[in-house]
């Protein structure tokens, strides 16, 4: 199955109105619909954010460190998981992967992290094998 390279960007506000700034994946229809990434992982960094919500470069700059080792590893050798969508604002990055089995990525993810210090993230899981989140992420695309 041929993961695509083909991403999207968009802006949308939160309940305060302030941005949000979104990367998202496209053209993974056949993904989607194979039903094999049932579970959704939310990886949420918080971050000390300047005025405009945004991270400071260096921040930006460990963030994109960290998607340029997760990513690969994921989507490679036994495609794991897929990086769909990247939500970045009002403090907090939040990086989805929809992935076969949440268990085996949350191992992955630590064995990948642990050689850097530790990162003020937290984890959410869902079961979504309809990718509802994913779904409502393209409807925003429409907007932009």
């Amino acid at each position: 199955m041929k993961i695509t390279d083909d991403w999207f960007s968009a802006t949308a506000q939160d309940a305060n109105e302030q941005l949000i700034f979104l990367t998202g994946r496209d053209n993974i229809q056949h993904i989607k619909n194979s039903g094999k990434y049932n579970e959704r992982v939310e990886i949420t960094w918080q971050y000390n954010s300047l005025k405009q919500g945004l991270p400071t470069d260096k921040q930006g700059e460990e963030m994109e460190q960290v998607i340029n080792i997760l990513r690969p590893a994921m989507e490679g050798g036994t495609h794991l998981a897929i990086l769909t969508g990247i939500y970045t604002g009002c403090g907090e990055r939040t990086i989805v992967f929809y992935t076969r089995n949440a268990k085996a990525f949350g191992l992955e993810l630590n064995k990948l992290l642990a050689p850097l210090p530790k990162l003020p993230i937290s984890l959410y899981v869902e079961i979504d094998p309809h990718w509802e989140e994913y779904t409502d992420m393209c409807e925003i695309k429409q907007f932009s």
